[in-house]
């Protein structure tokens, strides 16, 4: 399975923060925006990704993560000129799924919480042996907010509803997907909305109409931020601060999750860690490598 990591948009919720510099990078804590989705993708274990984002933005991306190999992945790189939706990421990245399977994850969500991990490999491999499409849901206070999934009387999915006033659940869907390889060829189908953009939205309705659209609920005590506005980009710097003092690890260290994989080894994430020194990040990844 590929993973394709869209991390374009204008930002203009995050206005004037976002008027020069790409929100992805914005910093979240210690670490930039994109090490969470990231880390996401890598947890599923999800090696060949793309990374989409504006023209203007492109090499700041590259001078950042480069080609992945220092953290065992292969990352390739498109741009898109305008918003069209999320669905076009699939267009864009047409040649880069090939034949394959893909995730795709929005470059300004977070996830953290216990056996998600789990979680993500089951959706992968449910994918490659049934197909169709797994999405991930949270539960929220504000579903009015969202888009949100209805389920039926034994659980099963019956409708995704978009902001409903009257909403049949309190579960939203995150900006995680999981689709089989028709994805593309629905994604080139789907006329623009209203908006003029390829909507998920629709995506996702076409695979619940053929009956093979999962979801994957994320149980209690998990987070899962929208990091779009100065208010949620705030509090996701808090819990990340929080986590980190509380529990002693990081959250969405890629070195550390590469090394617990064995995608790469000790002396590569020394190395690696050269670039940090002096910082606790880069402290952090000393005590790494020293429990080891």
């Amino acid at each position: 399975m590929k993973g394709i990591l869209l991390a374009g948009g204008t930002g203009s919720r995050l206005y004037p923060t976002t008027l020069s510099t790409s929100k992805q990078l914005l910093p979240i804590y210690d670490k930039p925006m994109v090490y969470y989705p990231l880390s996401v993708l890598m947890l599923a274990n999800i090696r060949d990704i793309l990374i989409i984002t504006n023209p203007e933005h492109l090499q700041a991306y590259q001078n950042l993560l480069g080609t992945g190999e220092q953290l065992g992945l292969r990352l390739a790189y498109a741009t898109q000129e305008h918003p069209t939706g999320l669905a076009d990421a699939f267009v864009i990245g047409d040649s880069f799924i090939g034949q394959d399977n893909v995730c795709l994850i929005l470059g300004d969500n977070l996830f953290w919480g216990q056996g998600f991990s789990t979680q993500l490999e089951r959706a992968v491999e449910h994918i490659q042996t049934q197909g169709g499409a797994t999405l991930f849901a949270c539960r929220v206070k504000d579903p009015q907010r969202f888009g949100i999934v209805e389920f039926g009387p034994n659980h099963e999915v019956i409708n995704l509803i978009e902001k409903p006033q009257h909403p049949p659940s309190d579960f939203a869907v995150t900006g995680l997907y999981f689709y089989d390889n028709q994805v593309v060829k629905m994604a080139r189908s789907i006329q623009p909305s209203e908006r003029g953009e390829k909507e998920i939205t629709t995506l996702n309705q076409r695979y619940l109409d053929q009956q093979q659209l999962q979801i994957e609920r994320l149980g209690r005590g998990f987070a899962w931020m929208d990091m779009g506005t100065p208010e949620s980009l705030f509090e996701a710097s808090q819990f990340v601060e929080s986590i980190q003092r509380r529990r002693g690890y990081h959250v969405a260290c890629l070195e550390e999750i590469a090394l617990l994989k064995q995608w790469r080894l000790p002396k590569d994430i020394a190395k690696s860690s050269e670039r940090y020194r002096g910082t606790a990040y880069g402290a952090y990844l000393q005590d790494l490598l020293q429990e080891i």
